[in-house]
């Protein structure tokens, strides 16, 4: 089983890719609970946070991870319209997160609330933008997927284990957020 884990290279390389994003986002984190409460008088960002319109825009993208895994389940079993379907669904879902957290920074720049405003500020806003790219980037990636299995691709067992490198990728945006979802927003606006 481990040589089997071993050889495959593209797990391996986004399994090193995704270790490494962690530790990044372990250092954002511990970024944002060093200056939890830094900010004095107003603005205060984190008392203009709205953890439930936050939280419905995360079921969105913690509902895509399960999407995506049906996805995959459909490439194992060869059915390319549902792997079509399922990531066109797993897009939508991830776009639809994309939109709030675009909302959410529009409403706190109308409350003249920036990075620059102060430290627990900047690191809301790059803990959250740095993830917030990620999900764009796991967009695009889902539209190449999406092409690619139009083409064809998926009927080789190696393109099969690419794929799912792919969705490991979807999967850890998915988990990342759901540590900075509890800790910036449950955590962070107690």
């Amino acid at each position: 089983m481990a040589l089997n884990l071993f050889s495959n290279k593209s797990k391996i390389l986004m399994s090193a890719f995704v270790g490494s994003d962690a530790v990044f986002f372990a250092f954002l984190i511990t970024s944002f609970v060093f200056y939890h409460g830094s900010s004095k008088g107003r603005p205060n960002p984190w008392r203009d946070l709205d953890p439930a319109t936050t939280g419905m825009y995360s079921v969105a993208l913690w509902a895509s991870s399960g999407t995506m895994w049906l996805s995959e389940q459909a490439l194992r079993r060869k059915n390319p319209r549902r792997v079509r379907r399922w990531l066109e669904l797993t897009f939508v879902l991830g776009a639809l997160f994309i939109l709030g957290q675009c909302l959410e920074f529009k409403g706190l720049f109308s409350k003249s609330i920036y990075p620059r405003t102060d430290l627990f500020a900047t690191t809301f806003f790059t803990t959250t933008g740095f993830h917030g790219l990620h999900v764009l980037i796991g967009l695009v990636m889902l539209l190449i997927l999406r092409g690619l299995i139009a083409g064809g691709f998926g009927r080789e067992d190696y393109q099969i284990e690419g794929y799912e490198a792919a969705a490991y990728y979807w999967h850890f945006v998915d988990i990342v957020w759901v540590a900075i979802f509890f800790i910036l927003y449950i955590w962070g606006t107690r």
